[in-house]
C-alpha cells in the first residue's frame, strides 16, 4: 500500500535516488550534492509517496498554503510511473492548500500529463537565469 505524507526532513540520498530513478535528475544539478541539499532545505513543502517505507514519489515545493503553491519537483520512480502515483501526490498536495493556485514548470515530455490533469499554461510566466543580469 502506498502512503502519502508531508515530511519535514528528507535524506539527501533519498532525494538523489528518486531524481535518478524518475529521470528528473537529467534536469537537476546532480554533480553538486551541496546544491541539492540546499534545494531540499530551502523548500517548505516536501510530500512523499512511500511503499513499505521505500520512497517511490516526491513533490518539493514552496507554499503559503492559502494563495500560491509553487511546485519545484514532482518525481515518480520509473517502475511506478503511469500508475496514478503522480496524480495522487498532486491531489494530496492540493488537499493541504485547497484555496491555493498550483504553479509548476513542466518538462516538455511531461506536458501531456499535466494537461490531462487540468493544468493550463500561464501566459504571464517569466524567468531570469542565474547567469543573466537584472537590468
Amino acid at each position: 500500500m502506498i502512503s502519502l505524507q508531508v515530511e519535514k526532513n528528507l535524506r539527501l540520498e533519498e532525494y538523489i535516488s528518486i531524481l535518478n530513478s524518475s529521470g528528473l535528475g537529467k534536469r537537476r544539478p546532480m554533480h553538486d550534492p551541496d546544491h541539492l541539499k540546499r534545494m531540499i532545505q530551502g523548500s517548505n513543502l516536501l510530500v512523499t509517496a512511500r511503499e513499505e517505507g521505500e520512497l517511490i514519489g516526491f513533490l518539493r515545493g514552496l507554499s503559503d498554503y492559502c494563495y500560491r503553491c509553487f511546485i519545484a519537483d514532482l518525481a515518480v520512480a520509473k517502475d511506478f510511473q503511469r500508475k496514478g502515483v503522480g496524480r495522487e501526490i498532486l491531489k494530496f498536495t492540493r488537499s493541504l492548500a485547497p484555496e491555493a493556485r498550483l504553479f509548476l514548470f513542466a518538462a516538455e515530455d511531461a506536458e501531456p500529463f499535466y494537461q490531462k490533469l487540468g493544468f493550463k499554461p500561464h501566459e504571464h510566466c517569466y524567468q531570469l537565469k542565474p547567469e543573466e543580469q537584472l537590468r
